[in-house]
């Protein structure tokens, strides 16, 4: 009989909450109905969307072990089942992950970064799965619930644990690896996203140094060692508890460093030198920038004391999750196009290297490079100049048509030769049908932007429109 996640005592213990009704052993901890399972201890938070409590009844008919609620809220739900009280949901899952980061021998290992936080960790959770059983969090739960959820899903029996840490201001980081006490914590790079928040780029480096003030005694932290803010970074490394700093990146003197990338469409051949020990190994995922970040999981793993040779094999199955890469081949008159969806979000360097991977891809017959193009975010006054800054990027990459969603985005439009421009609109939804008129077979289409502007939308209505060949799905 497999044992649970947590019994009822440990649970009242770690939240100090008041039980009405007899809570059963959770199996899993869940915020989310859509995605419950039996057996899950179901937290009512309140979200920016929707607030848990609405849930709370169809959380318990799906049988859910126990609602952890609100103590103000208790009196809605007379006999729907077994809940919580506690003054503050939220605050009693931080304190469930806590307890679970205490009770584990996990090595934990913390990953930030402007670019590259998810794909890093589920590259090392690959990596890592080969030499035990290794937790991670099933999407990007980076923030002030998604980390303390993470934590508490973390089996006792792990014996590794990756942590994605993000942030949108100063002072965000360093509560959630306070909560995580990584052995091993990385920051894949620095770059100007969420700038609108921050003075200058300076100040996200420092934020993102807040990474390491949670690393245990004597941990290790991992940094790019070609990035223009490495020193800013390692400062606050220093400052830290990190009893060692490894490096990562093509720069002549990092510990982890690519001699050789061999950039395809659909992957990355890599030859490197791990702390002096030559390497060749292949990453599933394209571009240069997926290949730099497999350096740092070779660090992390390194860091552990792990068989760096057999994680290195691992990475040969990353893969681009949907909205990160993935690739689908569609159907359409004549043939099939291939889609490459990026949408993700969007900020300068994943542009860039979205773009650059666009350019890796060769289209097929009278086929042409597309690319659908939202506003990036939250760059405050420099915006319209890095919008239109992208128009030597989209000619690098060859792009033969650019659509274009969002006000910033008419910057970039406008920098671009007429034979290029595709199609503008202000929002996703009137560029939509512009973009599902205008492919054809051969083409090759990546649709990018940041969250907001919902560019998303266009990558569910070509799917939708444009059915996946039967047995051609694009290897990524």
């Amino acid at each position: 009989m497999t044992m649970p996640l947590w019994n009822p005592a440990e649970i009242l213990a770690a939240t100090g909450a008041r039980p009405v009704g007899q809570p059963g052993p959770a199996t899993g901890v869940s915020i989310d109905t859509r995605t419950l399972l039996p057996g899950d201890l179901f937290f009512a938070i309140k979200g920016d969307v929707h607030d848990g409590h609405d849930f709370v009844r169809q959380a318990l008919a799906k049988g859910a072990a126990a609602a952890v609620v609100a103590e103000d809220r208790l009196g809605e739900f007379a006999k729907a089942g077994p809940l919580l009280a506690v003054p503050d949901v939220l605050e009693a899952l931080h304190r469930l992950g806590i307890a679970a980061r205490r009770r584990s021998q996990a090595k934990a290992i913390a990953v930030t970064g402007s670019v590259g936080k998810t794909g890093t960790k589920e590259a090392l959770r690959l990596a890592l799965q080969r030499l035990g059983r290794t937790h991670a969090a099933v999407a990007s739960y980076n923030n002030h619930w998604g980390v303390p959820l993470t934590l508490a899903r973390l089996p006792q029996d792990a014996a590794y644990g990756i942590f994605e840490i993000g942030m949108n201001h100063p002072g965000e980081i360093e509560p959630l690896t306070r909560m995580v006490r990584p052995h091993v914590a990385i920051i894949t790079t620095v770059e100007p996203v969420h700038i609108e928040f921050f003075r200058s780029i300076l100040g996200i480096a420092d934020a993102k140094g807040e990474i390491f003030y949670g690393l245990e005694p004597g941990g290790v932290a991992i940094l790019n060692r070609d990035n223009p803010y490495f020193e800013r970074v390692k400062a606050h490394a220093l400052a830290s508890a990190a009893g060692r700093i490894l490096t990562f990146g093509e720069h002549e003197g990092a510990d982890v460093r690519a001699e050789r990338i061999v950039l395809r469409p659909d992957l990355s051949i890599v030859e490197a030198r791990v702390l002096g020990e030559p390497l060749v190994y292949r990453v599933g995922s394209p571009g240069r920038h997926v290949a730099l970040n497999s350096l740092s999981v070779l660090a992390a793993v390194k860091a552990v004391g792990g068989d760096v040779a057999l994680a290195a094999l691992a990475l040969g199955d990353v893969t681009p999750p949907p909205g990160r890469g993935e690739r689908t081949v569609l159907q359409v008159a004549g043939g099939t196009f291939l889609l490459i969806d990026e949408a993700f979000n969007a900020n300068p360097a994943s542009m860039r290297a979205a773009l650059a991977n666009l350019g890796l891809t060769e289209p097929g017959p009278r086929g042409r490079r597309i690319a659908v193009l939202g506003d990036m975010l939250e760059l405050g006054a420099d915006g319209p100049a890095l919008h239109r800054a992208l128009a030597e990027a989209v000619e690098n990459a060859g792009a033969d048509l650019v659509f274009a969603a969002g006000p910033l985005m008419a910057h970039l439009i406008e920098a671009l030769p007429p034979e290029r421009r595709g199609g503008y609109a202000e929002t996703a939804a009137e560029l939509e049908e512009t973009v599902l008129r205008s492919v054809r077979a051969g083409d090759v289409v990546m649709v990018k932007g940041s969250k907001g502007i919902l560019v998303s939308r266009i990558v569910k209505a070509l799917k939708e429109r444009y059915g996946e060949a039967a047995g051609r799905a694009a290897k990524a």
